[in-house]
């Protein structure tokens, strides 16, 4: 078979031959398959990102303290007219894009499907898709003009969120201007180092985070197309927040007139344990500590007001400039690993279905790039109106919470008008 001989090559230079023990059980398509992947595979990235999972986490010799934000609540009517008039004209002018990142599958939730399918549910019949979509809607009513909705899928759900688009005829947007492109993967080890293989004997590979937008716009040519449409500035946030405010003309505006290439949204943390990312700076350049990487010390410090130093939660709500996105794109981001529980084949060729975790994931994530910025704004926003994130089946940022957080904005919404 082709490429059989120089795979075999590179799996005993790096130690990890088992990836072959069960080669001949497998069908023809899927022997070819694993070739495939064991040629295009970095092993030397693998090998050092096992390396990095035996060492602490730790800011290297980089200084970190708070960030300052600017609390849209106070700006003065003047202040948010001048930002808004700003950012309208963006839009307007059809300058603005929206990149929605839905990779995953709603596994925490207990659904098997792709997480924007998710019906938001207490009466409500739409997804999360289609909540999003009404976001997009209004406001291409609003500035009368086109926005681009770009939808950042994976290997594993991009045909069924496809279909789903298709099958909803697009919530009635134009298909024209709904672009769908797949974020990259990496293979999962375990404890030891080896590439683990899959239920159906080929490598088990895991999507690379939200940080793998940059390269996988870059790599599938979508600021390509975004520069060929004129646009010059991107909304990017993930599906999992119904509230997201995906076309925001006050952050636009902000970034303009602030000579910066982004715009980063932040809620006031719920409390110093609340599991989230906070925005500060590191060796004065933007940065985002995440939650299972914060020290306790650091989570708990308050200034002499008595609110958290690092209290700004990043929530993954992000405006940048494309010219940005384009620099971002040229060099891959640094990757983080996550122990999981991972089924896999074992060298015998049998089935482990593991009860802890066993395996490590590599992801990056979007706010390693902020370093990569000279600055950004950081925009204070209320939580009851723009976070309502969807992660877990019960408890916490549950279906049960987004949907009384979603109910409670439409119905203010409405009472507004």
């Amino acid at each position: 078979m082709e490429g059989l001989e120089k795979a075999k090559q590179i799996l005993e230079k790096y130690n990890q031959e088992h990836l072959l023990n069960c080669f001949e059980k497998l069908s023809e398509e899927n022997k070819q398959k694993l070739i495939n992947q064991i040629l295009t595979i970095d092993f030397n990235q693998i090998l050092s990102l096992y390396e990095a999972t035996k060492k602490k986490v730790d800011f290297g010799e980089g200084k970190i303290e708070p960030i300052s934000y600017i609390d849209k609540s106070k700006l003065s009517e003047e202040e948010l007219k001048t930002y808004e008039g700003i950012g309208a004209e963006v839009i307007n002018k059809g300058k603005y894009a929206v990149v929605t990142m839905a990779g995953g599958q709603g596994t925490r939730l207990g659904y098997t499907a792709p997480k924007g399918t998710f019906e938001i549910g207490g009466g409500c019949n739409k997804s999360l898709f289609e909540a999003l979509s009404d976001t997009i809607k209004e406001a291409q009513e609003l500035y009368n003009t086109q926005i681009p909705w770009y939808v950042m899928t994976s290997r594993e759900n991009n045909d069924a969120t496809v279909e789903f688009f298709e099958k909803n005829n697009y919530f009635g947007l134009n298909k024209n201007n709904v672009i769908f492109f797949k974020q990259g993967e990496l293979p999962m080890i375990d404890t030891a180092g080896k590439i683990l293989l899959d239920e159906n004997g080929i490598i088990k590979e895991a999507a690379d985070g939200h940080g793998g937008v940059f390269e996988a716009m870059t790599k599938n040519h979508i600021l390509e197309d975004m520069k060929n449409r004129g646009i010059d500035w991107i909304f990017i946030s993930g599906v999992d927040n119904v509230l997201a405010g995906l076309v925001d003309p006050v952050a636009t505006g902000l970034a303009i007139k602030n000579n910066m290439n982004a715009t980063g949204k932040s809620v006031v943390k719920a409390n110093p344990k609340e599991r989230v990312g906070v925005f500060c700076k590191k060796n004065n350049r933007p940065y985002v500590i995440e939650y299972t990487e914060i020290t306790d010390e650091m989570a708990e410090a308050v200034d002499e007001n008595g609110e958290l130093l690092y209290g700004e939660t990043h929530l993954l709500c992000n405006l940048f400039n494309r010219k940005a996105l384009e620099e971002i794109g040229k060099n891959k981001l640094k990757y983080h690993s996550a122990f999981k529980k991972a089924k896999y084949i074992n060298e015998d060729g049998k089935l482990i279905e593991p009860t802890s975790p066993n395996a490590y994931k590599f992801e990056a994530f979007i706010f390693d790039a902020f370093e990569r910025l000279d600055n950004m704004v950081i925009l204070r926003v209320k939580r009851e109106d723009e976070f309502a994130p969807l992660k877990n089946a019960s408890g916490v940022d549950s279906p049960e919470t987004a949907r009384a957080l979603y109910f409670n904005y439409i119905k203010n919404k409405k009472k507004n008008k």
